[in-house]
């Protein structure tokens, strides 16, 4: 249809950051050589990746909604497409899938897939809890796929080819295997057996791989701390040995903040019948929000890489990307002499393709087109009778529901950190009595705000669940242009409305969205449609859907060339290249805090990489010995030791990574100690001393 002028200006916007390489949605490709984590800032959880000769396939779970099992395809491992879902519309007849009969199928749909390439064939495997194994076989990556139901009651499974048979290995602590039939009918009687007894330290989320003739399992634990297992053996059927490849990894996150009473089985809270209630760990107190649940997978050259995932606050859990280094026949994750430890920055995987970073997704949408971009998925089945494409713009019919949570038809995806904001137009002129449509965040609680139709009155309304509150105003038949502004790093969003689409008006409270396990996952961007007196009704046109993102270009994020303090907000005091040539830290009272004794040069060096020149003219900042406290010195020629990779983590904050040690630079804020390059990473608080705030220098 005809653009607005602020949608015809933000296309020409988007066209001009695609000239400049600059990103307008989140890439973790840095342009330089790097990558930085996450994948992707949206929810991307359970991932499987395999390779198929040059090219790398990733599957990952989307539980209830539709359509589910989204396939994404690379080059390298860093920058993803969108290839395929291995199902439009979940083939189970069952009315927890299409909300009816007071029955819900919330965080309890395809779960935790696994896929696998064999005999020509593309696999998935996938269960669904209370109805069993589900499994899609495709010749094409890009479908279609066909479907068996196999039954059963295993989850979280991973599937080997070996020796012309098909096993599933299963289970938390205990771990079975089990020989599935090659028609995939169901599994082979009397087949399931333990291959690792419990007390030998596994967990679920199995990944299993037969690497030079050995076998080898990795598995997430969650407690008492997430972490992932590696468990090897000669045989498939054992004995195995136990090793920990990954520990402690948060990335500078902390852990959610808790919508509490709000357990995994139990019932959606209700409207006037439910308060928000939230629990916030303490800072470095992760529980199983860290680095887990993930796999390996082997470059063409032989390099091997490691993928798990990891809790990012209120988007949910999303998709990491790790170098790993072999020690003693064991996968860790990490790099020599940092093993256990990923890096968020460094150096992208060594493939022959040249790839121009880009996003998976394309958010915005203007509905011209036929189809639904892929980035959109139903809440729940559809009833598909009742929407459509037309005139450029999205219909949706109102059907009846006791609130957004039963609201059939609702069209979400998935939220997008660190920070994004969401508008949409709304024409209600055609809603009818009892009808409520707008602009929703589908969570756990859910707000949202649009027009209702009540008592032949238009009304603009809001509501939050978590605090029950509602607000309203009068309203005419002119569209309306809806906003919900996410900073989901900080776990909070704020509603706004506009006539005009250029001045908003925010309306309620700044809220919290919080994460919790009955939904589990991340907030979504929702548009709805729905009637609460029991009846169908007229129905709501939505246009010009858009997701900025004002973080998702990161090129700025490095000062390259720039002089710059560096504060360890551990301490808060300033990094300074003392005169004894080591590097001290200073408070703001210190007669050098403003000096040039407390400045550096940030020089490239290319791939990101950095130098630190002191401008104080005592040298470079290297590493000398083992980087132990004391061993940061500064020397007055550039050499190899003095190179340090930059590790971004946003609103000006970092770590510098010494290229000698692969260890961070850091120290103890207790102590009062000299810096050292033998930290193995930031704690999720990042006030453990390694990470800094850094600031131009005012000259």
């Amino acid at each position: 249809m005809k653009r607005s002028l602020a949608a015809w200006m933000a296309c020409c916007l988007m066209a001009l950051n695609s000239v400049w390489g600059q990103s307008s949605s989140w890439t973790a490709d840095n342009g330089n050589g790097t990558y930085t984590n996450p994948l992707f800032y949206d929810e991307f959880s359970d991932p499987d990746i395999i390779r198929v000769d040059d090219t790398f396939y990733l599957v990952g779970t989307t539980m209830h909604c539709n359509p589910g099992l989204a396939v994404l395809t690379s080059k390298d491992l860093v920058n993803w497409d969108f290839c395929s879902y291995a199902f439009d519309r979940i083939d189970i007849d069952d009315p927890r899938f299409r909300l009816e009969d007071g029955k819900e199928a919330y965080g309890q749909g395809i779960w935790a897939p696994c896929i696998r390439y064999h005999d020509g064939k593309f696999h998935i495997f996938s269960n669904i809890n209370g109805i069993g194994m589900q499994v899609y076989v495709s010749d094409n990556p890009k479908g279609p796929w066909k479907h068996y139901n196999m039954g059963g009651s295993i989850h979280d499974v991973s599937v080997l080819f070996d020796n012309g048979k098909i096993y599933a290995v299963y289970g938390y602590d205990e771990v079975h295997c089990i020989e599935i039939k090659p028609d995939f009918s169901g599994y082979v009687e009397g087949s399931d057996r333990c291959i690792i007894p419990r007390g030998n330290a596994m967990g679920e989320g199995h990944h299993i791989y037969k690497i030079d003739g050995r076998y080898y399992l990795i598995s997430a634990d969650y407690a008492p701390m997430g972490r992932m297992m590696c468990a090897r053996a000669d045989k498939l059927e054992g004995p195995y040995e136990t090793r920990v490849i990954s520990c402690r990894e948060t990335l500078g996150t902390a852990h959610a903040t808790w919508a509490s009473d709000i357990p995994m089985d139990g019932k959606m809270p209700e409207k006037g019948q439910w308060r928000l209630k939230t629990y916030k760990p303490q800072a470095d107190n992760m529980g199983c929000a860290t680095l887990h649940q993930g796999g390996i997978v082997q470059l063409e050259n032989g390099d091997w890489w490691g993928f798990s995932m990891l809790d990012f606050l209120a988007v949910g859990r999303t998709t990491c990307l790790s170098p790993v280094t072999w020690k003693d026949g064991w996968p860790y994750f990490g790099l020599e002499n940092n093993l256990g430890r990923s890096p968020r920055t460094w150096t992208k995987p060594q493939v022959d393709a040249k790839v121009v970073s880009h996003a998976p997704y394309v958010r915005s949408d203007d509905f011209d087109n036929k189809s639904l971009l892929p980035v959109w998925q139903w809440n729940h089945l559809p009833d598909d009778r009742q929407w459509a494409l037309k005139n450029g713009k999205l219909r949706l019919h109102t059907l009846p529901a006791k609130d957004l949570y039963w609201a059939r038809n609702t069209l979400t995806q998935r939220g997008i950190g660190p920070v994004s904001i969401a508008t949409v137009v709304l024409d209600p002129s055609h809603l009818k009595e009892g009808d409520i449509a707008g602009l929703g965040l589908l969570n756990i609680p859910y707000e949202w705000v649009g027009i209702t139709v009540r008592n032949k009155q238009i009304l603009l309304s809001y509501y939050d669940l978590g605090t029950d509150t509602t607000l309203e105003q009068p309203w005419d038949k002119s569209p309306i242009y809806l906003r919900v502004t996410g900073d989901f790093e900080h776990e909070w969003a704020q509603f706004s409305f506009s006539k005009d689409g250029v001045n908003y008006q925010d309306i309620g409270e700044k809220l919290v969205v919080p994460y919790q396990t009955k939904i589990f996952q991340g907030a979504r961007y929702a548009l709805f449609a729905f009637n609460q007196q029991h009846r169908e009704g007229g129905y709501a046109e939505f246009d010009d859907f858009t997701v900025e993102e004002p973080l998702a270009d990161r090129s700025k994020n490095i000062p390259f060339g720039k002089t710059v303090s560096l504060t360890n907000i551990g301490n808060q005091q300033r990094m300074q290249a003392n005169p004894r040539k080591m590097i001290y830290s200073v408070p703001d009272w210190a007669k050098e805090y403003n000096t040039p004794d407390c400045f550096f040069k940030i020089l490239d060096r290319g791939n990101g990489k950095v130098v630190l020149q002191a401008m104080n003219g005592t040298g470079y900042v290297t590493v000398a010995g083992l980087g132990l406290s004391g061993d940061v010195r500064l020397s007055a020629e550039e050499t190899e030791d003095c190179l340090f990779m930059w590790q971004d983590m946003l609103h000006g904050q970092c770590m510098l990574l010494s290229l000698k040690t692969n260890r961070y630079l850091g120290l103890d804020p207790a102590s009062g100690e000299a810096y050292a390059a033998d930290w193995a990473g930031t704690s999720a608080s990042r006030l453990n001393g390694t990470v800094f705030q850094w600031e131009q220098a005012p000259y």
